[in-house]
């Protein structure tokens, strides 16, 4: 799932941040834990209470981030693994990305938010890019380079929020905002010179679910939660299975990742627009039909809410260091049916915990730093 780190850390955000929670919502808590209880005293600051509802929905789909991320290296031969694969590439992204625009409407370029785009987006994308381009070097490939420009594995998602937060004044103003992130991404799609520079063709290619994102109100979402969307999303999820078992062998993965134009993949250009608008279609449909799905009540997983930003930097390295240590070249029963259940199931568990307070506790310095050092007090009032 979602705004990361916004949308990983405040849902009241893959991934939501003080400057971004909308009106409508209670208040988040800093901690991310429960409301006060009513009888505290009036003189202190009234805390902010958490919407269970995106903490919930923001854990779900960080689960699944991680567990399509294991299923990578075990799911060759495997056309009901790559089915699933295709299915859960098909949202899980736009829903974190969708929530990422939702609680990105506030933001205007104030001091105070400009301040906290750069702690709790920049800089963790600087400390993981460089800590991922580190661990490639010395576990895999020695003449790996650092290079903050060209994000490697899943920091790209930092580098492109950080974009799409930038640019949320201009997709605020404009009179048909989503179509034009539509025409944008249909030409990302078919403009193979575009360049890799912080992977922009991901960044443009998933640039209508940010914008769609910024265009919902709370009355969307109720209306995805309401009782009838619920009783479809099963079917619905149950169609796109099926389609995806037909086609896993009949379609490219480049397509899930939107990283590449058509023609890098061999295709005709105008297969890129096609492409880009049933993937935006089915994205939706099934982005909403997850949303109906998860539960609007407190639940144990509820807390790790929190700390998603935590579970998406760090299960990068569980899956490529077991990649790299050869683990799934050495057990050749991976690819069956249970060795696929047995990654899924160590991915989800290890995505957890990475997910759990006293993890967000120890990362939050780079995560959520304090970097009031950095900026001029007064720089609110100029």
């Amino acid at each position: 799932m979602f705004h990361a780190p916004n949308a990983f850390q405040r849902p009241t955000l893959p991934p939501a941040s003080r400057e971004s929670e909308p009106r409508h919502h209670a208040p988040a808590a800093t901690d991310g834990g429960p409301a006060p209880a009513s009888g505290r005293s009036a003189q202190a600051p009234a805390a902010k209470r958490r919407d269970a509802y995106f903490d919930n929905a923001k854990f779900l789909a960080i689960v699944l981030v991680a567990v399509a991320h294991s299923w990578v290296p075990v799911m060759d031969g495997s056309r009901a693994a790559r089915a699933l694969y295709m299915v859960t590439y098909t949202f899980h992204m736009p829903a974190f990305i969708l929530i990422s625009g939702y609680f990105s409407r506030s933001f205007d370029m104030s001091p105070a938010k400009v301040k906290r785009l750069i702690t709790g987006v920049a800089v963790p994308y600087v400390v993981f890019e460089t800590a991922y381009s580190l661990f490639r070097r010395y576990a895999d490939d020695p003449t790996a380079a650092i290079s903050l420009t060209d994000p490697w594995y899943l920091t790209w998602f930092l580098a492109a929020l950080f974009v799409w937060r930038l640019t949320t004044p201009l997709w605020r103003t404009l009179r048909h905002p989503l179509a034009v992130s539509l025409v944008i991404a249909c030409l990302a799609s078919l403009a193979p010179g575009i360049g890799d520079d912080l992977d922009l063709p991901r960044v443009l290619q998933f640039l209508p679910f940010f914008v769609l994102g910024l265009q919902l109100t709370p009355e969307h979402f109720q209306l995805v939660r309401r009782r009838e969307v619920r009783m479809l999303a099963l079917p619905l999820f149950a169609v796109a299975v099926v389609f995806a078992y037909w086609a896993a062998p009949r379609m490219e993965l480049g397509w899930f990742l939107r990283d590449s134009a058509a023609q890098d993949m061999g295709n005709p250009w105008w297969s890129g627009v096609v492409m880009t608008l049933a993937l935006f279609g089915c994205a939706t449909l099934l982005t909403a039909a997850f949303l109906s799905l998860v539960p609007r009540r407190p639940m144990w997983f509820t807390v790790l809410g929190a700390g998603t930003i935590c579970g998406y930097l760090l299960h990068g390295f569980l899956v490529k260091g077991a990649g790299y240590a050869g683990v799934f070249d050495r057990n050749e029963w991976m690819i069956s049916p249970i060795g696929l259940v047995l990654v899924s199931v160590v991915a989800a568990a290890g995505v957890t915990l990475m997910c759990t307070p006293p993890v967000r506790r120890v990362l939050r310095c780079v995560t959520e730093p304090d970097m009031n050092w950095a900026f001029r007090r007064d720089a609110a009032r100029l």
